[in-house]
């Protein structure tokens, strides 16, 4: 058995905690949060232990950890937990800076455990797939991705604007299906009602004049969550949310055959997978880096009205 622990309680806590809670082979061991009431009642819908003190939850020997907290407690939560012993699984992005991120990256390192950044589109059926019919060649050369991530706003996202928040999904999806990181970002964005951004519209330039635009905003009252790759032998249109896939090219519309699953149950088998076996990670502390680098471009492109290099 794997022994699992959750820190964080919040709305994606919740479905780590009812993912492991269902897992054949993990034990879920316990779960942290400061808000008392609510991790009791969890620990007694989920058969668990409850922690108001997540550092007592980390002294219950886990073979891995999820983090949910919020993006500034990253860092130091994710250092104790690797102090402890644990393998690391941390919600995206990875931290609040670049410099935190390759501390977090170095100690699991240092400490020989995975560091696993929950970047949950990439376990989503539809990308997996578009990953296998680009790396196919069935499209040809990629010349240009673009991508559009609107909803209504949620009122608890108040330490992050909509770029790291939900912009950093899609720019990792189009450099992990280019397989090429981000060479130069320009972005345009504004706040309307939020402290931070709460829309933008990002250009990405990768090398070989290949592209990536990711629209996000909170301001559409309707959730829409889709992307399009033109090849030059066709295009495909993917909707994350239904996980659909089709390719259109100057004969066919043919819909691919994805088989449908939850992405986050995809994602925490693999990182338990991974635990179990010593698998490389899918996304490593490097990737869940390079995705918060470019997204602190953007926010430092649309500041500063420039484009950024990477």
């Amino acid at each position: 058995m794997v022994r699992v622990g959750v820190i964080g309680t919040g709305v994606m806590g919740v479905n780590h905690i009812r993912i492991y809670h269902e897992m054949e082979g993990v034990e879920l061991v316990g779960i942290s949060d400061i808000d008392e009431e609510r991790v009791k009642e969890l620990s007694r819908k989920y058969g668990t232990e409850p922690f108001t003190d997540y550092k007592r939850l980390l002294r219950k020997d886990l073979d891995a950890i999820s983090i949910v907290v919020p993006t500034k407690l990253h860092k130091q939560v994710c250092l104790d937990a690797l102090e402890a012993g644990a393998n690391v699984l941390v919600e995206k992005p990875i931290a609040d800076t670049p410099e935190n991120a390759d501390i977090m990256i170095q100690a699991a390192k240092n400490a020989g455990k995975a560091l696993m950044i929950g970047h949950i589109e990439r376990f989503n059926p539809a990308v997996i797939k578009l990953k296998e019919i680009i790396d196919a060649g069935l499209l040809g050369k990629i010349v240009s991705m673009s991508t559009r991530r609107v909803g209504a706003y949620n009122p608890r996202i108040r330490d992050v604007g909509v770029i790291l928040d939900i912009g950093v999904h899609d720019i990792d999806i189009i450099s992990y299906l280019y397989g090429l990181k981000v060479n130069k970002v320009h972005a345009i964005a504004g706040a309307n009602i939020h402290p931070f951004e709460d829309h933008a519209s990002i250009h990405l330039r990768f090398d070989h004049n290949q592209t990536g635009l990711v629209d996000t905003n909170w301001l559409t009252p309707h959730k829409i969550r889709n992307l399009t790759a033109v090849g030059i032998k066709s295009v495909a249109y993917l909707d994350y949310i239904n996980q659909t896939l089709e390719l259109h090219d100057e004969k066919w519309i043919r819909e691919a055959k994805v088989d449908k699953a939850e992405p986050l149950r995809n994602e925490l088998e693999h990182f338990i997978k991974c635990v179990s076996t010593g698998e490389m990670i899918h996304c490593n502390g490097e990737d869940g880096k390079h995705a918060l680098e470019a997204c602190m471009a953007a926010i430092d492109s649309y500041k500063q009205e420039k484009t950024i290099q990477l």
